[in-house]
């Protein structure tokens, strides 16, 4: 029985509402080639996946050429930050849930695929980067999701041993990457499952286990 010392966030999909702020993005970057994916596609195969692998899989499955790739990196971040700026805002539940959990003494951290601009803008514009002990990107690693490798650097920035942490995640990409570290996980489907009741519930049967 290991007690639980610290809670690590995705963030898309988790904390910030953004999955449809990257699909806009993409396919607006996309849109100047003549390329899109559909609302399904990106739900069903890319969500949770970095930009630049999304456009590797299009290079494979469409023939996207690769030199278009950072072009088309570039500029579906720059829309992304316009969104950000425009629609990212404060949450209650969000503020509430993580200022709790900081005076119960648990370290927080947001580990998420997305580039540290985006995390860092969504962080500070939601109101949460104060709460957060460490905040990690997919330019963190040197393997994204799925593969665990942003996790356990997490979990080793913290000092804890895996079944100390519990993962709060949303997608398949996500989830596989922290089962793959061995923590416990709290899988939510929506931003609005992400709450100080939810968290404590499944700290506690982590505890329990």
């Amino acid at each position: 029985m290991s007690k639980i010392k610290a809670v690590i966030f995705d963030m898309d999909g988790v904390l910030i509402e953004a999955k449809d702020w990257h699909y806009e993005a993409l396919n607006k970057a996309l849109g100047l080639f003549g390329q899109s994916i559909s609302r399904y596609d990106h739900l069903v195969t890319y969500d949770g996946l970095p930009t630049m692998m999304k456009l590797e899989m299009l290079t494979v499955e469409r023939g996207l050429p690769r030199s278009l790739h950072e072009f088309i990196n570039d500029i579906k971040q720059q829309y992304t930050l316009d969104m950000v700026f425009t629609r990212c805002k404060p949450s209650f539940n969000h503020q509430f849930a993580l200022s709790r959990l900081k005076q119960n003494g648990y370290k927080l951290g947001v580990a998420s695929n997305s580039v540290r601009v985006t995390v860092e803008s969504m962080m500070n514009k939601s109101a949460l980067a104060e709460y957060m002990d460490f905040m990690l990107s997919n330019q963190d690693v040197e393997k994204p999701k799925p593969d665990p490798e942003m996790y356990n650097n997490a979990i080793a920035y913290l000092g804890l041993m895996p079944e100390e942490c519990v993962i709060v995640e949303d997608n398949e990409n996500g989830i596989k990457a922290a089962k793959a570290s061995g923590a416990h996980v709290l899988e939510v489907l929506a931003v609005d499952d992400v709450n100080y009741k939810n968290i404590m519930n499944k700290i506690k049967e982590a505890e329990a286990a």
